[in-house]
């Protein structure tokens, strides 16, 4: 009996474990909900209906742009991605939840991709921003890849006392490592703080650390940088910019001041190349398509229309 019990469990757990499997997210009702961390957090910042109604609808904001990217010292044709989605995060494991719990965490998911070539050989980046709906705390998990011919690199930052980062290179120099940081405001963050809430986002003379990919690219060390920050709007767009006089370096990033925020262009100007080769030069993503679609259930044959309508 106590043999068939058991058995009878693990069905009914793998039932609800599958039943759950490829939900986008919980119902609005657990936006609100965010799990006792070792991070002290803020009070929760309330969602609106209009937050709501374009977030927690099944679908996912997938934006495409034409993109020219600075890398060796020249500016290389490509395409850059921005994928936006809501989904619970577990507080514990930090990864996304498969199944509901009262500790996952609400969070507004940022893929940002960018493929390129350089000379013979592909680039390909990715970079993965976990951050709260509640936006009351720093993201609780950020991760960068970059792959191409000459191998691949890895870093994971983990949200919990302290910025707890793991590094992996094919270079000997940054080889593989473990390593803490203070908390500051992350780069990387700002990206989903624009579309939660736009007038969040911090201003001034301040210490930021960087955005990952910028940190591979220029092989610079992964730590804070005074940042001088700006935000001015002019007719129905706002400018959010950055710029650091450390590293000789500035983003701006375009969106539109109203509501949902979506992210319209952005440039990058840092020094580019090495030895003789080195120039300052401007990365640029300017706006291509963008669609609002449940891309996680489009993987068939007869969905590659749809790279289409990104124009991919």
């Amino acid at each position: 009996m106590k043999k068939l019990l058991g058995l009878s469990i693990v069905a009914t757990t793998l039932l609800f474990t599958y039943a759950c499997k490829g939900k986008v997210q919980e119902e609005e009702k657990t936006t609100n909900i965010v799990a006792e961390t070792t991070e002290k957090k803020a009070e929760a910042k309330p969602v609106s209906n209009e937050f709501k109604k374009y977030w927690y609808n099944g679908t996912a904001e997938i934006t495409s742009y034409k993109l020219e990217q600075a890398r060796y010292g020249e500016l290389r044709n490509g395409s850059a991605v921005l994928v936006y989605v809501t989904e619970p995060f577990s507080a514990t494991k930090q990864v996304k939840a498969d199944y509901p719990d009262k500790t996952n965490i609400p969070v507004l998911k940022l893929n940002s991709t960018k493929k390129f070539y350089t000379g013979i050989y592909p680039y390909s980046v990715m970079s993965s921003t976990f951050y709260p709906v509640a936006d009351n705390s720093n993201s609780i998990k950020i991760t960068n890849s970059v792959q191409e011919w000459c191998g691949q690199v890895f870093s994971q930052l983990n949200n919990k006392d302290k910025f707890e980062i793991s590094s992996f290179s094919y270079f000997e120099s940054e080889g593989d490592k473990t390593f803490s940081l203070d908390k500051n405001i992350l780069e990387n963050d700002l990206w989903a703080k624009i579309r939660i809430d736009p007038t969040s986002l911090p201003t001034g003379n301040l210490d930021v650390i960087p955005s990952f990919q910028y940190i591979r690219f220029s092989h610079k060390k992964l730590k804070a940088y005074k940042a001088n920050i700006t935000k001015t709007s002019k007719d129905n767009l706002t400018i959010y910019s950055l710029d650091y006089p450390e590293l000789q370096r500035n983003l701006s990033i375009t969106f539109t001041t109203a509501f949902p925020h979506t992210i319209e262009s952005f440039t990058e100007t840092h020094k580019s190349g090495f030895g003789a080769n080195i120039k300052m030069l401007t990365t640029k993503a300017t706006l291509n398509k963008r669609i609002n679609t449940a891309y996680w259930q489009q993987n068939g044959n007869k969905d590659l229309h749809f790279r289409d309508s990104l124009g991919l």
